[in-house]
């Protein structure tokens, strides 16, 4: 499966790597404070703008006739060896950090993407994984941003050599550089991903690799086929394979989904219609998935009026309208879903805050982006083996106290294994209304004196996702 694109020459020059590096090591921190990009809300849409010296300038232009504020920039490839660049045109790494720079002061974000249909990934002509991390590392330092994807497709995904170094790399660089995300961007068929794209996850998961989103290509299914049908078909079954893999709920594979369909008529004849983008919005919001994209911006979307960009961010803004034909795939709520929101300033009285992105996570949790949360960020699938650990809870005397947990549980209504000191008890959670509301579950614990106190959720199958605990 591949994306309709022109043939580029890739021209150019750039600093060798170690230049670069040393250039870089002076201003990386200046950089980053003064050109903080938004986080990514917990559901956004994110289309592909290829980048290049005729359409980087247009960005803040595009934000302000749509709405949009986050892109996905294709593609970095190789040059040679460990030095990227841009597709089109040849740019070198560095080129249009004026440009993303504004587009973040403006509220905006970007995502880098590397690799695509015909340019090739950077792991396959770095063949150092620790050359290959500081490159990737120089990429997220030189544009200020935390957020990666990767294109991986054809030749490129059959080179398992390159697929393994760069999983070793990503990992590596998640663990010099917790705030780095990685998305993988696969071709899927109707009935979700092939054995190939399984086994580059798979491979991911073995080396530590936390990958936010898996963005699966729906598109170039095959003239004749229904693309809407389609589509909607591949994430389905791509959601039954994440929850597979990463032991987690249906519900929350979607949330660690990607949908990419193409804007209007691909080379293969397969029409994805504004019709079919409204319908597939529509789909994305009711089951919880993550990211929407589409290619791409300039060469597809911007003559029709920027329409695909206006309907697909509507999964950002939350004005989302119900679908008309494809019924939820999660269950019905068993209880009415809360309607208080927590404080978004001082926890009770009397309480102390413990944000649960600083607890310790193992198995498949994953700190994610959460515009509505305290500190802006939330964990996510804790369940199947995966826990997150409170310690050095404090208090001046041993007895009972009032455990407050803020939580989502979209979709269906969820329990954690709340460990205290050893003690288990099961708790229920209510579905709650949507992504954008945190609400509260409160329950009595038995705590010591001091600050010795361990408070664990778990859960072997599913559990809601977690802002913080005020005790």
């Amino acid at each position: 499966m591949t994306w309709s694109r022109r043939n580029k020459a890739l021209v150019a020059s750039t600093l060798p790597l170690a230049a670069l590096a040393m250039a870089l090591a002076a201003n990386a921190s200046a950089s980053a404070s003064s050109q903080g990009a938004s986080a990514f809300p917990a559901h956004y849409a994110a289309p592909y703008l290829e980048l290049s010296s005729n359409t980087a300038g247009d960005m803040a232009a595009d934000m302000k006739a749509t709405g949009l504020k986050n892109y996905t920039l294709a593609f970095l490839i190789p040059k040679s060896g460990c030095t990227p660049q841009w597709e089109n045109g040849g740019s070198s790494l560095g080129a249009f950090t004026s440009q993303v720079n504004s587009l973040k002061s403006a509220g905006g974000n970007v995502i880098i993407s590397f690799g695509g249909a015909e340019g090739g990934e950077l792991a396959q002509t770095c063949t150092s994984v620790t050359s290959l991390t500081a490159a990737y590392a120089s990429v997220v330092s030189t544009y200020g941003i935390t957020r990666l994807d990767f294109d991986i497709e054809g030749s490129t995904l059959g080179n398992t050599a390159a697929n393994t170094r760069r999983n070793q790399a990503l990992a590596a660089l998640q663990a010099q550089n917790p705030s780095v995300e990685v998305d993988y961007t696969l071709a899927v068929d109707p009935s979700g991903l092939e054995s190939d794209t399984l086994n580059l996850l798979k491979d991911a998961k073995s080396k530590g690799v936390n990958v936010s989103v898996v963005n699966i290509m729906t598109m170039d299914f095959g003239n004749g086929h229904n693309a809407l049908n389609d589509a909607q078909s591949a994430a389905k079954g791509t959601a039954s394979q994440l929850a597979s893999l990463y032991g987690i709920s249906t519900s929350a594979a979607y949330g660690r989904m990607g949908l990419t369909p193409i804007a209007g008529k691909n080379d293969d004849n397969e029409n994805f219609t504004q019709a079919n983008a409204t319908t597939l919005e529509s789909f994305a919001a009711t089951n919880g998935v993550q990211e929407l994209a589409f290619w791409e911006v300039d060469g597809y979307d911007k003559g029709t009026g920027y329409a695909y960009s206006k309907i697909f961010n509507k999964i950002t803004s939350g004005t989302s309208t119900p679908p008309t034909s494809t019924p939820p795939t999660t269950a019905p709520p068993t209880t009415a879903p809360p309607t208080t929101a927590p404080p978004t300033t001082a926890p009770p009285a009397g309480g102390k805050s413990y944000e649960a992105e600083a607890a310790t996570l193992a198995g498949g949790t994953t700190v994610t982006s959460c515009a509505h949360c305290s500190g802006g960020q939330k964990i996510s699938y804790l369940g199947s083996g995966g826990t997150a650990t409170f310690t050095g809870v404090s208090e001046p005397a041993a007895g009972n106290y009032t455990l407050t947990i803020y939580f989502m549980s979209v979709g269906q209504a969820r329990t954690a294994v709340v460990t205290v000191n050893g003690t288990a008890q099961t708790v229920s959670f209510p579905e709650t209304p949507d992504y954008n509301t945190v609400v509260t579950k409160t329950v009595t614990v038995a705590l010591k004196a001091g600050s010795g106190n361990t408070i664990q959720f778990s859960n072997p199958t599913g559990a809601p996702n977690l802002d913080r605990i005020v005790v």
